[in-house]
């Protein structure tokens, strides 16, 4: 059976969720071959076997930290090279996308970016997209060279299968471009106890309707008592009401959860690319023709301030 090689996200061995999502949906088309990079990636050995990997390659050096992208790439290259996979997959964050692009131009080989599901096919994998703010859905396979494949998280449930996880060292040779762009300094996120919004089950947003920082409480009061993440619109981060880093959206982050709650959002193009995958859809908004409720699931027409508290308090009844 071919290898499917799984570029590894993690946090000093911790597996990150996409990752373990990866492994499962490599299982469909070959042998998962997973390669975890930088400090503690032997430490992951574990979690990666117990999810099916059948191979762990392993490279620790300063490098990764140290420097941008170019060293994993470089890392990723050699892989390749010592494993001849049919297909690369990669988380889809920003970082992992950037890795996959250089990747597939290093190789000579097509991408594809934001996959939503995989499956083998005759001529190799074919990957699931949600394109044009959900309105198509379309399957696309890689006519040339390795396919290298980026997936959004969420888009396949995480399933134990024991392999075997056998560790080996891999050697790489960094280039040199490796060093050309230095991390200078790093400023750790203040922790909210929310869970990462691109990993998130469940994500309760706010927009423009929201009107104004202070708001936003009644939006964390609702996602806090689901266990989920916050977002935002571009409208509600420009206007400084919520920090960037919890942008939804086309020049934000893109997400795909359980169920994703929109209050007080219009459902601009630019929103609807960053969240048009989300399995349940719910809005609230007062405007009855605003286009989000175009792609809903479910609409409630109504003053956020009103619905918003009313829904978390019997939330909170009902969980007792």
């Amino acid at each position: 059976m071919a290898e499917v090689l799984v570029y590894v996200d993690h946090v000093d061995g911790a597996v990150r969720k996409p990752t373990l999502e990866l492994l499962t949906l490599a299982r469909r088309i070959g042998e998962p071959v997973a390669l975890a990079l930088g400090n503690g990636a032997a430490g992951t050995a574990a979690a990666l076997a117990e999810h099916g990997a059948v191979k762990v390659l392993t490279h620790e050096a300063p490098e990764y930290a140290d420097y941008l992208v170019v060293p994993k790439v470089d890392a990723l290259q050699a892989a390749v090279g010592a494993v001849s996979p049919a297909a690369v997959l990669v988380p889809s964050s920003a970082e992992g996308k950037e890795i996959a692009a250089r990747l597939a131009l290093r190789i000579g080989s097509g991408i594809i970016a934001d996959a939503t599901d995989l499956e083998a096919g005759d001529e190799g994998p074919v990957a699931t997209q949600s394109v044009f703010a959900a309105s198509f859905t379309t399957k696309s396979r890689i006519a040339k060279g390795i396919p290298v494949i980026t997936v959004k998280p969420n888009s396949a449930a995480v399933e134990a299968a024991p392999a075997a996880g056998t560790v080996e060292a891999l050697d790489v040779t960094f280039s040199e471009q490796a060093t050309g762009t230095k991390v200078t300094g790093r400023t750790p996120r203040e922790s909210t106890g929310r869970p990462e919004l691109t990993e998130a089950a469940i994500v309760v947003s706010g927009g423009r309707g929201v009107n104004g920082a202070e708001n936003f409480a009644i939006i964390e009061a609702l996602a806090d008592s689901l266990g989920a993440a916050v977002g935002a619109s571009r409208a509600a981060v420009d206007a400084g009401w919520y920090p960037h880093t919890n942008q939804v959206g086309q020049t934000g982050k893109s997400v795909s959860p359980q169920l994703y709650i929109a209050n007080g959002i219009s459902g601009a193009i630019q929103h609807r690319a960053g969240m048009q995958t989300s399995k349940t859809i719910v809005a609230v908004n007062k405007d009855a023709e605003a286009p989000i409720f175009d792609l809903v699931d479910y609409g409630i027409v109504g003053d956020l301030f009103d619905v918003v508290p009313a829904l978390t308090e019997e939330i909170k009844t009902r969980k007792g």
